[in-house]
């Protein structure tokens, strides 16, 4: 049997004490962020391009070019919440939003559930940042995302995934 008592509540997680009965009787203790999820999306131009962001992450003081997010915090889906976020950090309404995975962030600490979308037939508009996000777009080729990655210039996880999980599987989504 699992017990557990919330340490910490912030906006956007929580953090508990989990003790944990393990098979051999003894007991085990952890602390775990509770998370309620995000979505992650891959908007893919008309011309083939993707559509990044350049933001500033304040936890890790440093810019990052990143794949469009988003907390699931608002009461909908997360195929609506894509549709919301996308056009919140980029401007881009998406014609077509397709579900391609969904991927745990750090299993051993974090309940997080990341839900990879697929965002194509996008049409171009004003983005609705939220007070104190620093985002502007990047639109990249493929070859330039290539280097980006190799050179370890994208170093978000999220990014990653997403970006390795399209060149790997693209004719899946």
């Amino acid at each position: 049997m699992v017990q557990r008592k919330i340490l910490f509540r912030a906006r956007r997680f929580n953090v508990e004490q989990v003790w944990e009965d393990l098979p051999d009787g003894q007991r085990l203790e952890r602390h775990i962020a509770r998370h309620p999820g995000a979505v992650v999306i891959l908007p893919i131009l008309p011309d083939g391009r993707v559509c990044l962001i350049h933001t500033y992450r304040v936890a890790i003081d440093r810019w990052h070019i990143e794949l469009p997010a988003g907390t699931m915090d608002k009461n909908v889906t997360p195929a609506e919440l894509a549709h919301i976020e996308l056009q919140e950090e980029t401007g881009y309404r998406a014609g077509r939003i397709v579900a391609l995975h969904t991927f745990a962030m750090s299993p051993g600490i974090l309940d997080e559930k990341m839900h990879l979308f697929l965002a194509t037939d996008l049409i171009p508009g004003d983005a609705a940042r939220e007070q104190g996000e620093q985002i502007s777009n990047r639109l990249l080729t493929w070859s330039q995302i290539d280097r980006l990655l190799r050179d370890g210039e994208i170093a978000d996880a999220k990014t990653l995934v997403g970006l390795l999980w399209y060149l790997r599987y693209r004719e899946h989504a």
